[in-house]
């Protein structure tokens, strides 16, 4: 397993630069297994069915089918949330490794999903510097990071060419105007996808491998057009104070058995626990 490390300058540079940086064999061959494995251990699903804690998702496009609460179903997916690969790179980028306060706070996932995308699904063109969103801002200030969401694409499977893969547009995160062809490209529940948008890339990744990404940088996806299926999963990092996406909660049952460390991650802020002991009047 890798040795957390926080980003190289390179890397800093680049994820300041295009607005992510991609990491090669984040994951090894026998954790890609292992995640797989879990994933296999569940029935296939239909939008709107729970299995435990897992839930069937999508976003209201042609784009693929999601296992929100992923954390839920192993414990490898346990794993990846401080997963040495990255946990460090992610702790600079959303607020700078050891000098979190109390304005920004510790790190939260606020969402958590496996993806599985079939033949001609694609999720469209969304995020982008314009319009500002505090959600998912990109920010550099005095020396530090202050980026409002930050995430963790880890490929469970090859994506190549006609895969489906996650498609950017570099520097994108600090665009001042919209693009001029997001009409086109944009979610819609008709299904939409990123090719053939100006400026656009897709990223191809080997199994194991990981984009970091500001959640503000313009991204999509290319449509699948190979048979099979792509599998990814996605953690979403933030600060402290946000609060879960859509309204899910980490079960009593995860908490009671993560780490201390990556139990501050799933839920920062424990709730007070209120005992009257003086009546109002």
């Amino acid at each position: 397993m890798a040795t957390p490390a926080p980003p190289t300058d390179l890397e800093t540079y680049l994820f300041d630069l295009q607005g992510f940086v991609v990491l090669p064999q984040a994951l090894s061959p026998g954790e890609v297994a292992e995640l797989n494995a879990c994933l296999d251990t569940i029935p296939r699903l239909e939008p709107g069915e729970w299995y435990g804690y897992v839930h069937a998702h999508t976003y209201g496009t042609r784009d693929g089918l999601n296992y929100q609460q992923v954390y839920e179903a192993g414990e490898p997916f346990e794993r990846l949330i401080d997963h040495p690969s990255w946990i460090e790179k992610i702790k600079h980028f959303v607020g700078g490794a050891g000098t979190f306060d109390y304005h920004h706070g510790p790190l939260f996932i606020d969402e958590n999903f496996a993806n599985f995308r079939g033949p001609g699904q694609a999720i469209g063109l969304h995020s982008g510097g314009t319009p500002p969103i505090m959600r998912n801002q990109f920010r550099y200030h005095n020396g530090r990071f202050m980026c409002g969401q930050v995430n963790i694409l880890a490929a469970l499977t090859d994506v190549g060419p006609g895969d489906g893969g996650t498609m950017l547009i570099p520097g994108s995160h600090k665009a001042n105007f919209p693009h001029p062809q997001l009409a086109a490209h944009r979610m819609k529940p008709e299904g939409a996808t990123v090719e053939g948008a100006a400026g656009a890339i897709e990223v191809h990744l080997k199994a194991g491998d990981a984009v970091i990404f500001v959640d503000g940088i313009s991204h999509g996806s290319a449509r699948r057009r190979n048979q099979g299926e792509r599998r990814v999963v996605v953690y979403r990092y933030g600060p402290s104070w946000g609060n879960f996406r859509l309204g899910y909660q980490p079960s009593p049952e995860l908490l009671a058995r993560l780490t201390p460390e990556r139990r501050k991650i799933v839920q920062p802020l424990q709730l007070l626990e209120r005992t009257p002991n003086r009546k109002p009047g």
